[in-house]
């Protein structure tokens, strides 16, 4: 069997440095908010790019605190797209706002810019592009829209650790940008966690106060918050594994290029970067028309895969009476788009295995 993703495998050849990080933190006996988030404040903003870092509990809080430092709340509209995870929309409604679908893009699957101008309202005060699959979405014109309009730009970069637009850190052309270390992602936590990067000061000193109950000082909330700290003992490991993370990248970056050449014959590969643009390679997601008997074969004969995503936001019970304009790209790519085993510790014999059982299963 090849495990579409194996966690373990990282644990295990990291035993050593996270054992060390767990007795720094077990040693100083805090646990909350202390030295160690401090420091991976500092190491992941400066990684970035970013001015400040701000910890939180997870990616999906990472939004909304990002949406309600910027002024975001009720009866806004933020314009994002469908074609994601259900969290970046749960971001978004836990801020009081309401999310406006608009399409992606058909060859990166990443916003469309040429969207945005007819889902734009009077209400509209923010847009969330996301990074999809690591790929960086079209920053330039989606920024040079939002700037436009007056409008406040959260990135969404969940699965974009380390990506590049036209030679610059995603997560740097936006008001915020919201991150998540959840254990799949490229730098991941052995739990959740998650963090809002900015620029701005007063933005970063906002973040601060609300993601603890909004206190400016111990007992005293000058405004509502939440609840949703990082945790030491995640920020400690976190440190650890950030030192790997662009040797990791160069590993998936390897994988994902030999794909390209293995299978760019037999399915829809995804498209070369822009000039510029270094994707994260979070996943290598092809396409395929007849995706499910696909799928269905490579189960069969070992291979383990996933759907990144089975279905549109949109097309979700929870999100469905959400406005949206017509969206027929997302429509279509999520019955075709396939997610194939891509992490740094997956061999090359187990690349070329998914390949020949892809290529023996007739994918088309």
């Amino acid at each position: 069997m090849i495990p579409f993703c194996d966690l373990s495998r990282a644990a295990a050849l990291e035993a050593e440095r996270l054992r060390d990080a767990f007795e720094r933190v077990r040693g100083r006996g805090r646990f909350i908010l202390g030295a160690e988030v401090e420091a991976f404040e500092s190491e992941f903003a400066s990684f970035v790019g970013a001015a400040h870092g701000v910890g939180c509990a997870n990616g999906t809080d990472a939004l909304t605190l990002a949406l309600l430092a910027l002024g975001i709340g009720p009866g806004d509209e933020v314009l994002t797209v469908s074609m994601t995870c259900a969290p970046t929309a749960t971001g978004i409604l836990r801020s009081g706002a309401t999310p406006v679908f608009v399409d992606v893009d058909d060859e990166t699957l990443t916003m469309s810019p040429a969207a945005l101008d007819d889902a734009l309202s009077a209400r509209t005060r923010a847009v969330v592009p996301v990074h999809l699959y690591g790929r960086p979405a079209d920053m330039g014109p989606i920024a040079a829209f939002a700037s436009k309009n007056r409008l406040a730009l959260v990135e969404d970069c969940a699965q974009a650790h380390g990506a590049r637009y036209a030679g610059r850190s995603v997560g740097t052309f936006g008001h915020a940008a919201s991150w998540s270390f959840y254990p799949t992602k490229n730098l991941g936590a052995l739990g959740d966690g998650g963090m809002v990067t900015t620029a701005d000061p007063a933005v970063a000193a906002r973040l601060a106060r609300l993601r603890v109950y909004g206190y400016a000082t111990r007992n005293d909330a000058t405004e509502p918050g939440l609840n949703s700290r990082l945790d030491e003992l995640q920020a400690a490991l976190l440190r650890e594994r950030l030192t790997g993370l662009p040797s990791g990248n160069e590993r998936r970056a390897r994988l994902a290029a030999r794909y390209d050449e293995r299978l760019r014959d037999v399915v829809r590969t995804p498209p070369s970067p822009r000039p510029g643009d270094v994707p994260a390679n979070h996943l290598y997601v092809i396409r395929l028309s007849n995706r499910d008997r696909v799928r269905q074969g490579l189960s069969e004969r070992g291979v383990g895969t996933d759907i990144h995503y089975p279905r549109g936001v949109h097309q979700q019970l929870a999100f469905a009476s959400f406005p949206r304009r017509e969206i027929p790209v997302t429509e279509k790519a999520v019955t075709e788009i396939l997610s194939l085993p891509l992490y740094p510790e997956l061999s090359d014999a187990e690349l070329e295995t998914v390949c020949l059982e892809l290529r023996a299963e007739g994918a088309r």
